[in-house]
């Protein structure tokens, strides 16, 4: 017997409905404070990506596939021809924050604390899933930043949310379009193609070298495809299927290590933005593969650790 009742399955699917909704609400106040920023030469390119992206997100299960279709396609031409910038940003002045900083002081963390908090607990206690969870914990930390500080209003949160959207940019959708297209790789039949390529270069039956193939691909595709969780579909079926697990291996062992290996490639690819890309941005480094210089040596050594593991353990 199920321990989660039907009631509250609906009841998670109508919670991520609100959630979707109130994401795309924050896009079009983007959308829309930038179009009205005469100071941005760019403003009704900017404008129209994040006024559309808003639309889909918010109603794209309502509204027909094709015309959804024509909507993403309108709203990549902006960010196509660098349309897509900003000008003006309600940033602080240092004094008020240095001011705030010090009357909150280490408290500060607890908002984002609740918010992994909240997620976990829907996770694993409920069957409404984490992204609601996610949703919740942003309004709870939203509720607690208001109490430390009054000046936190609805406006601040809108605006702030613009400025931190405005930073990212386009950028911010990319982790997206990836996970979709590996979906459409393995529909197409990509996994297949590999694993005929592969099948000539390793030999019958050594789960040694399938091992260290299917695990330097699934870096190397993860840096393609900027998300381990798209590459892990395809490098599965093309080659850690026949040539892994076919040959006897543990698939828990095997599965868990190989998904890890496509980390190490996420810490190595600007493709991976919300990795690599949003932090560059937020913190205005000035070099823009900063973070991925810094993970590459790291990412390797992590790589070099999982293989051995698995052709020990597998």
């Amino acid at each position: 017997m199920s321990f989660f009742t039907s009631t509250e399955v609906t009841t998670g699917a109508k919670l991520l409905e609100i959630l979707y909704i109130v994401i795309g609400l924050l896009l079009l106040n983007t959308g829309i404070r930038n179009l009205k920023d005469k100071a941005n030469d760019k403003r009704i390119g900017t404008g129209i990506f994040w006024i559309i992206l808003g639309v889909v997100i918010a109603l794209g299960r309502w509204i027909p596939v094709k015309i959804v279709g024509v909507l993403v396609v309108l709203m990549a031409l902006p960010a196509i021809f660098n349309q897509v910038s900003y000008k003006t940003n309600d940033i602080p002045a240092k004094e008020y924050t240095k001011a705030v900083s010090d009357k909150i002081g280490y408290k500060i963390f607890i908002p984002a604390f609740m918010i992994g908090i909240t997620a976990v607990i829907f996770a694993t206690m409920t069957k409404l899933g984490a992204l609601v969870g996610v949703g919740c914990g942003v309004i709870l930390a939203m509720i607690t930043l208001s109490i430390m500080n009054k000046d936190n209003t609805l406006d601040v949160y809108l605006r702030d949310s613009k400025r931190l959207l405005d930073l990212v940019g386009p950028l911010s959708m990319l982790p997206m379009f990836l996970a979709s297209l590996g979906a459409v790789f393995t529909q197409a039949g990509v996994g297949q193609v590999v694993s005929d390529i592969v099948g000539n270069i390793i030999p019958e039956g050594n789960v040694a070298v399938g091992i260290i193939v299917y695990a330097i691909g699934m870096a190397l595709f993860t840096i393609v495809m900027g998300n381990a969780f798209a590459a892990i579909t395809v490098m599965t079926v093309g080659i850690g299927a026949p040539f892994v697990l076919a040959q006897g291996a543990d698939p828990t062992i095997v599965g868990m290590l190989a998904l890890t290996c496509g980390y190490c490639g996420t810490l190595m690819t600007p493709m991976a933005a919300n990795f690599n890309i949003v932090p560059v941005a937020i913190l205005e480094m000035k070099d823009k593969n900063g973070v991925i210089k810094n993970q590459v040596v790291p990412a390797l050594i992590m790589l070099v650790v999982q293989i051995v593991y698995m052709i020990i353990f597998r």
